[in-house]
């Protein structure tokens, strides 16, 4: 099975630019409600993952709590506490698995590292869960 059947479209995710401010992570986190996003390069490139630990450490950190200062500091200028790998559209299920087990989401790159998306850990289970209700039903 190709992970392309999990993909959720670049066009459907929240993303945020790296060269963004920690003001405009925040936002963007705390409009979505999500605990993480990909960041990409103006090129379109994966540039990482900002979680809200990496944005509230650097809010007390770097910003003192202000977040007029937040404004001042770039995204690419924040400490990551994990460094979330992407995954090729090449990869094989058993991969994807390995690293889907530690984080909500998985990058998705393409052969020129172009960001096309994310596979959720959601997805891989509801999947799994089907086919193992279908194995369970045709025993």
């Amino acid at each position: 099975m190709n992970i392309l059947f999990f993909l959720t479209p670049k066009s459907e995710v929240a993303y945020i630019p790296a060269d963004e401010s920690l003001r405009q992570a925040f936002e963007k986190l705390k409009y979505h409600g999500y605990s993480a996003v990909p960041t990409l390069t103006d090129d379109g490139k994966y540039a990482g993952t900002i979680t809200e630990g990496d944005v509230l450490r650097a809010m007390e950190s770097m910003c003192h709590w202000n977040i007029s200062e937040a404004e001042k500091v770039k995204l690419m200028d924040v400490k990551r506490k994990r460094n979330i790998q992407a995954v090729t559209i090449s990869t094989d299920m058993d991969d994807l698995v390995d690293v889907i087990t530690d984080q909500n989401f998985v990058p998705v790159i393409d052969d020129q590292k172009k960001f096309i998306g994310i596979v959720t850990r959601k997805d891989v289970i509801r999947f799994y869960h089907d086919e193992y209700r279908k194995l369970a039903k045709n025993e």
